[in-house]
């Protein structure tokens, strides 16, 4: 099965908190992740990012460099092909929206305490933000 593509947008603000969205769907529901989501056809990984954070967390982003890429494979067949971007808010205010129970910042110790979807955690150390 060709992996579903996925775009997110690792966000932090001044004093270096993060942003994470409460999953509301599978997969890993309940877990937190940076917002981001299913690629439409026709739409660049970039725009899918700018798209799904307003969608998530009703912040309006500018998307900059991607950080990384990675294929994650779950047990019952599904694999997803996530494509992770930086990004800054340019307006908005924060309310959790779309397929997220919950949207807050997250200080780099309480992402780590967090309970994260799949390598996110170790993502972010590999980027320096935790």
């Amino acid at each position: 099965m060709k992996p579903v593509l996925a775009a997110g947008a690792v966000i932090s603000d001044a004093s270096g908190r993060l942003l994470l969205v409460k999953r509301g769907h599978d997969p890993e529901r309940g877990c937190w992740s940076v917002p981001g989501g299913h690629v439409e056809p026709g739409e660049a990984p970039k725009e899918a990012a700018a798209r799904e954070v307003f969608e998530e967390t009703g912040l309006r982003v500018s998307v900059g460099r991607e950080l990384w890429s990675t294929l994650i494979e779950y047990p019952d067949g599904q694999s997803f092909e996530i494509h992770d971007f930086v990004a800054h808010v340019d307006g908005g205010h924060l309310v959790a929206g779309d397929d997220a129970d919950d949207a807050r910042w997250m200080t780099p110790a309480e992402v780590a305490r967090a309970s994260l979807a799949a390598g996110l955690g170790e993502r972010l150390r590999q980027a320096g933000y935790l």
